[in-house]
């Protein structure tokens, strides 16, 4: 028999729950081991958002469900859609803090930028980001959320198999993931689950600036792609761009990357590099960049420098970003210039983030958009 619940008892959010912390959950509640089966399917399958929805529960059983739990999204502070079709929403969590998801449609795949923190403890200097100072890591069901949302927006429930719009999902949004590495692994268990969110470990990947302990465990545990930014060839260039190279220089990071769980030819390694003039983008750092990947299933993704308000940098010449990238494809790395997406949209998202900030400070209340 059900236990009685009191009513001033406050609500837990089952959103973001694994397999069995949900299997202890329903059985604390007194609940059938079944019923977190039933659950898993109508929060993961069909992202269920009320439990009234959830038929093939008994509506005595929903609505007990309903005084003691809820199925809490983050509130969608915006949405923005760019001419391109990149998408991007503005999430707000429990406590205020903000985060941006980002989805970015391309001719085979459709790809979700989930962030793992709210700032970021890094501060390279070429990231806008970086000037964000980190507030807290964000929960597994804060990130689990993210893709939850974008399958809202998207229409995309229950979770369908074929001619998906959310098919890959990249840990390249704010934050670092591997300094969150507990939330993150919870939340991609939840995504990877076969019979839920049900996007494949081949689908995912995870960007780090270079947390060398905790790559190989990623590799193991997760078994994810891994993406690195590394945006330099030589310690004393990587220093100022990446700080947290003092602590795990290049040679350490590539050796880490060398004896990645999992990686091959078929699954290689992403490394990002930023081109920035006169810093990073010389003939002679492509050639150097050539000499470090030697043995690393590797390829390499140059992004051309987006200026910011108060960046010290400036984004490479058109002709050395093809020069470079010559240089590195000649070598056999596959080195694509990536296209900037959902320019458009950058400034408003910049605007909002600062009239958030701005409420913070005077202490207004937060509105959605």
């Amino acid at each position: 028999m059900l236990a009685k619940i009191p009513s001033s008892i406050a609500r837990r959010n089952l959103v973001g729950l694994g397999r069995a912390d949900l299997a202890a959950e329903m059985a604390a509640f007194g609940a059938e081991p079944f019923r977190a089966r039933q659950l898993w399917h109508w929060i993961y399958y069909r992202g269920a958002t009320d439990f009234a929805a959830m038929t093939s529960l008994s509506k005595g059983f929903r609505e007990r469900l309903a005084v003691q739990y809820e199925l809490r999204r983050p509130v969608v502070s915006r949405a923005l859609a760019s001419t391109d079709g990149t998408r991007k929403w503005l999430l707000s969590f429990a406590d205020g803090q903000e985060v941006e998801t980002v989805h970015i449609p391309e001719e085979e795949r459709g790809t979700l930028c989930v962030s793992s923190q709210v700032g970021c403890t890094l501060t390279c200097s070429f990231c806008h980001t970086g000037t964000q100072r980190l507030v807290r890591n964000l929960g597994a069901a804060e990130i689990v959320a993210q893709v939850m949302i974008a399958r809202d927006a998207l229409g995309e429930w229950p979770s369908p198999q074929h001619d998906r719009q959310v098919t890959n999902i990249v840990l390249m949004g704010m934050g670092e993931p591997l300094f969150n590495y507990d939330n993150v692994a919870g939340a991609l268990h939840i995504i990877m689950d076969a019979e839920g969110l049900s996007i494949s470990r081949r689908k995912i990947t995870l960007s780090t600036a270079g947390v060398v302990p905790m790559i190989r465990r990623c590799g193991a545990e997760l078994g994810v792609n891994l993406a690195v930014s590394l945006h330099a060839v030589r310690d004393d260039i990587r220093n100022p761009l990446v700080p947290l190279n003092r602590k795990y220089p290049i040679a350490e990071l590539l050796e880490a990357c060398r004896t990645y769980p999992g990686s091959s030819n078929a699954r290689r390694i992403t490394f990002e590099y930023v081109m920035l003039k006169g810093v990073n983008d010389s003939p002679a750092e492509a050639r150097e960049l050539v000499r470090l990947l030697a043995g690393i299933p590797a390829k390499v993704n140059l992004i051309p420098f987006n200026p910011w308000p108060g960046a010290a940098y400036e984004c490479s010449s058109d002709a050395a970003i093809a020069a470079f990238s010559d240089i590195v494809f000649a070598a056999g790395y596959s080195a694509p210039v990536r296209t900037p997406r959902g320019r458009d949209i950058l400034a408003a998202c910049g605007q909002l983030k600062s009239a958030s900030v701005r409420r913070k400070r005077e202490d207004e209340p937060l509105s959605a958009a």
